[in-house]
């Protein structure tokens, strides 16, 4: 799979060990993360990732900083972009399975490594059900379009 990868530079070291592993995995991974030590700015690593994403150049994302809820709301205001704040496998699961999640974003403050890994390798793993789902997702980009997401045909 082809993942863009993105950090801040608090989320800099789990994004470097992270990339690694995918890599290591046979995952094509694309990152725009911070120099060590060094400051960035979120929304910049958001932007880049979520452009990926939504045009086709990358199958899927992942976001780190501190919270993880930065990331999140920078990246949900890119069109076609689906970006979900998880802190748990459940989370993860259901994020694809339901929202057809095409970004994840985690918080490099309160997960470790181990849990992260375990996080993304779910979400990674998990697929969209489709079904009274794919209505709810096309409801979605109704809003992203400025509709009524009630008028909106399944």
């Amino acid at each position: 799979m082809n993942i863009a990868i993105g950090t801040d530079h608090r989320g800099v070291n789990t994004g470097l060990a992270l990339i690694k592993r995918l890599g290591e995995q046979g995952h094509t991974v694309v990152a725009r993360h911070c120099e060590e030590g060094a400051a960035c700015d979120y929304p910049e690593a958001a932007f880049t990732v979520g452009q990926a994403v939504a045009t086709g150049a990358a199958d899927r994302g992942i976001l780190l900083c501190g919270s993880g809820v930065g990331m999140s709301i920078a990246a949900n205001k890119i069109d076609g972009i689906r970006a979900a704040l998880v802190g748990n496998t459940i989370s993860a699961e259901m994020s694809r399975r339901h929202n057809d999640a095409n970004v994840l974003c985690l918080s490099a403050d309160t997960l470790g490594d181990k849990a992260v890994d375990q996080i993304v390798d779910v979400w990674l793993s998990s697929e969209f059900e489709g079904g009274r789902h794919a209505r709810r997702v096309n409801k979605i980009t109704a809003i992203e379009q400025g509709q009524d997401p009630c008028v909106v045909e399944a």
